[in-house]
């Protein structure tokens, strides 16, 4: 019978010590914080108007500008003169560069093709108000109106897009 209480006791120090290594916890918490500022990208098509004939009706065709901005940011699109000497953002002319010739064109921001695309915020840019995150694309009308006889070639401009937000 002793043999039996030995045992009885030994499983019994085994529990009392089984309890004893249990570790202790402890519990914190922390805070993740980051602020995002106003952000915007924005890229564009090229705008070609293939092969123009003078004799023919105005030539028309379009670009898109896609922007994406941080939601809930207000943001205006504006197009430049582009790169022709005297060019302005109502009078574009694009450049035949061995000529020197120049093609005269337009960029409007309608499909009517009746409000003239600039480059001053609160004059003939496009305001968008609040941008929902996510890719917005803007359509470019162009036109090159009919009648302009200038020398056969290549003619070509580089306009810059701004957004300002």
């Amino acid at each position: 019978m002793r043999f039996h209480k030995v045992k009885i006791v030994a499983i019994g120090l085994l529990l009392l010590d089984g309890q004893a290594v249990q570790a202790a916890t402890d519990t914190t918490t922390f805070q993740v914080t980051a602020t995002v500022n106003d952000a915007c990208t924005v890229s564009a098509t090229d705008l070609a108007f293939g092969v123009y004939d003078p004799s023919a009706a105005d030539d028309e065709d379009t670009s898109t500008i896609t922007v994406t901005c941080t939601k809930s940011t207000d943001y205006d699109i504006g197009l430049n003169e582009g790169t022709a000497s005297g060019a302005t953002v109502t009078t574009r002319q694009m450049i035949d560069t061995v000529s020197t010739d120049l093609l005269n064109y337009s960029l409007f921001s309608d499909t009517n093709r009746t409000v003239n695309w600039g480059n001053t915020v609160g004059t003939d840019t496009v305001a968008v108000g609040s941008a929902t995150g996510a890719a917005e694309n803007h359509t470019v009308y162009g036109r090159i109106p009919t009648g302009q006889y200038v020398t056969a070639g290549s003619y070509s401009d580089t306009i810059t897009v701004t957004v300002t937000y």
